[in-house]
């Protein structure tokens, strides 16, 4: 029996070693001349075909798959780095742009008041303050930059105020917007007289002028050159409302300023000479009381 189980497993032995020497040999000798294939290789061409499609397939689609999904994550980064740069373009033509209409703002004050006889220092405004007490603006040129008290400021629309307190690099103006601030005034169209005080909101009055003055809405008013500190004929605002008492002899006229405080952003400091900067600084004490 021994023998027998042995003669078994040699006989096994054999046999794969043929089956292999036979499968090694067509391999060798496999020939790929036109012929009709066999049944055997018929089919195991229509059971391995659809196999092998569908492996292709598969195959074909994660690679599809692997390579959109890297392109689309590599075209983010692009859209997200144009954008970036997109950004920061926009923001430097936008710049480009405020300086461009910064400089043509500032030509214009500088062409403006060519007449008057006065040094003239262009400030940016930095602070407002409208409390009810003062209405005051802060600039950013002061006594190094050859500012003086109760130097007249004023833009090319009209007159802001004056400069009532100084550091060595900025000023504060007190404007007509204050009821301390008081501008000896005249109408352009029938040459009345009158003072001009801040009042309350972004508005003035024109006071101490008679009843018998013909006014009108819309009537120009100007700095009448009196006081030692506004130079004549610059624009203060125009009449927008008058209300005559029936009471009193004066009338109550109410101004709106020429300026736009809301919008103020540059200015033009009118700076005398020495000798003619020792004027009586009564105003400025009674403010700063």
């Amino acid at each position: 029996m021994d023998n027998l189980g042995l003669d078994s497993s040699r006989w096994g032995l054999v046999n794969n070693i043929i089956v292999a020497i036979v499968a090694l040999y067509g391999i060798a000798v496999q020939d790929y001349r036109v012929g009709d294939a066999s049944v055997f290789q018929k089919g195991m061409v229509e059971v391995l075909a659809p196999i092998q499609r569908g492996t292709l397939s598969m195959q074909e689609s994660v690679s599809y798959t692997i390579d959109h999904y890297f392109m689309i994550v590599n075209t983010s980064k692009e859209n997200e780095s144009l954008r970036k740069n997109l950004a920061g373009l926009e923001n430097e033509v936008f710049s480009l742009k405020e300086v461009q209409k910064e400089n043509e703002r500032l030509k214009k004050l500088l062409d403006f008041g060519k007449e008057i006889p006065r040094k003239k220092v262009l400030a940016q405004v930095v602070s407002w303050d409208s409390s009810n007490e003062f209405k005051v603006l802060r600039i950013n040129k002061g006594e190094v930059h050859g500012l003086r008290l109760l130097s007249p400021v004023i833009t090319m629309t009209g007159l802001v105020g004056y400069v009532y307190r100084l550091t060595p690099n900025y000023a504060d103006i007190l404007t007509i917007l204050d009821q301390n601030n008081r501008v000896d005034a005249i109408v352009s169209r029938t040459r009345t007289h009158g003072i001009v005080e801040g009042h309350s909101g972004f508005t003035c009055h024109l006071k101490y002028v008679s009843r018998t003055e013909k006014l009108e809405i819309g009537d120009t008013i100007l700095t009448a050159g009196l006081g030692e500190i506004y130079p004549k004929g610059i624009k203060v605002g125009r009449i927008t409302k008058i209300d005559k008492e029936n009471f009193g002899i004066t009338q109550k006229i109410e101004i709106t300023p020429s300026v736009d405080f809301h919008k103020l952003e540059e200015v033009v400091i009118l700076v005398e000479d020495a000798t003619h900067a020792g004027n009586d600084f009564s105003v400025t004490k009674k403010v700063e009381l």
